[in-house]
């Protein structure tokens, strides 16, 4: 097992039930590795110390391959490791709320934050992903996407 950061391993990072399921391989290369050990280090960990609960990662890395078969868009920032939705169970609305007041207070730079699936009052899940150039701290709600 190859930890990414205190709490966050390269194999929670790049599992995928579908490439699983579909015998695709979803090994990343060097690139997106790194890109992982940065959204690791840079936001995952900082939000998990500072909720001071597990996470899990229900989609991480996610080859050009398995972002199709999951219906993923083809700029999706997953494809680089540039990503992750995470999953605290009844406690989604909470952490993005947490989130959100880290990216305010400058603890954390993201390149999106997005509520996603469920209803105005609980996220299914959070995407977030590492800042580029054209995206930074950028804070959107998808409602009802399952």
């Amino acid at each position: 097992m190859k930890y990414l950061s205190k709490n966050f391993t390269l194999e929670e990072l790049i599992y995928s039930g579908t490439a699983k399921s579909r015998g695709l391989d979803n090994t990343p290369g060097e690139r997106e590795i790194e890109s992982l050990e940065k959204l690791a280090t840079k936001i995952l960990q900082p939000i998990r110390d500072k909720y001071g609960k597990p996470i899990k990662i229900t989609s991480g890395y996610r080859n050009p391959s398995v972002n199709s078969a999951v219906g993923g868009v083809k700029t999706s920032q997953h494809v680089g490791g540039e990503a992750a939705d995470i999953f605290v169970g009844g406690d989604n609305a909470k952490l993005f709320r947490l989130i959100q007041d880290m990216i305010k207070k400058g603890e954390i730079t993201v390149g999106q934050l997005i509520w996603e699936g469920g209803n105005k009052t609980q996220p299914r899940w959070i995407h977030i992903s590492l800042p580029t150039s054209r995206l930074k701290n950028q804070i959107l709600y998808i409602y009802g996407k399952n």
